[in-house]
């Protein structure tokens, strides 16, 4: 079954995709990723892989909800894995500041793939890392789907922006919220001419971590070659210095949020947002009933000690250096 089916209560789509199942749990001596298994180039640096048991597929039924309490559509979109590296067991930490930038490139590409697809409305990059988080490859990815609509999280942010933009005179809540960031400086944590990396005022995962671009930008699309420069610079900072907190690799969740690609009037701010689930050197985080069924998490460490502990962390920055310097 391949489907896509409404949540009346929450008013979202469940995607039901039961080959999903048969995902294989792969065995410690093959890789489908790893150069030489058949299934990648012999030689290459990145490299986009579809997806084998893809949620969203180009073959699926179209996106054409209709209405009732059980409505139901087709799951049409794509989902490709990125694989950053093809060293088997390089940690995304280790990841040169070239192949980062080779990422990067990458996802904006793709973003822009998808962009003139008339079935595409979202385009989420992200990449789930470690054990912790339910991984059973260790090889260097992440993924991109591409979605004919919007996420809750991403509807949820454009009608709090909207709303912030009625009553503030048209302003960008995430700029704004941004802005005051870079004002209390307590929660920054590293910083470029392009982007600045902090711990958000009201984190929801321990050591989450917010990277921002200075100025206002929607999408990938949108930025130029020396932002995504200073945006791969950025993410190799961030895994350096989550690797070095604890000493270990941080298992952790990422994601690159990005707008609405057919709604140019939806006011967005592109941002990559990391939820790490490591809340001490011994304790992971787990998401139990008052965040998973109620949606009201608990924080288990503060904010400003966690930024505090990230900055003393290596690589060394300049958190408060200004744009242009």
């Amino acid at each position: 079954m391949h489907q896509l089916r409404w949540h009346a209560l929450l008013q979202q789509w469940v995607v039901v995709t039961t080959a999903r199942q048969n995902r294989p749990q792969m065995p410690e001596n093959w890789c489908p990723f790893d150069p030489g298994s058949g299934r990648v180039p012999d030689h290459y640096d990145v490299y986009l892989y579809p997806n084998d048991f893809p949620a969203f597929s180009e073959d699926a039924p179209p996106f054409e909800p209709g209405e009732g309490l059980f409505a139901e559509t087709g799951p049409r979109g794509a989902c490709d894995v990125v694989l950053y590296s093809p060293e088997h067991t390089l940690p995304p930490s280790k990841l040169s500041l070239k192949n980062w930038r080779k990422v990067v490139d990458l996802w904006t590409e793709r973003t822009r793939q998808h962009s003139e697809n008339p079935d595409i409305e979202l385009v989420a990059v992200f990449e789930n890392c470690g054990e912790a988080v339910g991984v059973t490859m260790p090889h260097p990815h992440g993924q991109i789907y591409a979605m004919p609509f919007l996420s809750p999280m991403v509807q949820k942010e454009i009608a709090s922006a909207r709303d912030f933009a009625a009553s503030n005179g048209g302003a960008c809540l995430f700029c704004s919220l941004l802005e005051r960031e870079l004002k209390d400086k307590f929660r920054l944590v590293a910083g470029n001419e392009h982007f600045i990396t902090f711990v958000p005022f009201a984190a929801r995962f321990p050591a989450e971590v917010w990277i921002s671009p200075r100025r206002h930008t929607r999408t990938l699309l949108d930025l130029s070659d020396a932002e995504r420069a200073s945006l791969a610079e950025s993410i190799s900072v961030i895994r350096r210095k989550y690797d070095a907190l604890y000493g270990f690799l941080l298992p952790l969740m990422m994601s690159v949020r990005q707008a609405p690609l057919r709604r140019p009037d939806a006011p967005y701010h592109l941002y990559v947002q990391f939820l790490p689930l490591q809340r001490s050197k011994t304790k992971l985080k787990y998401l139990a009933s008052i965040e998973t069924a109620y949606g009201t998490f608990l924080a288990d460490t503060a904010p400003e000690e966690m930024a505090e502990m990230l900055r003393a962390c290596e690589p060394k920055t300049d958190p408060y250096r200004e744009s242009g310097s």
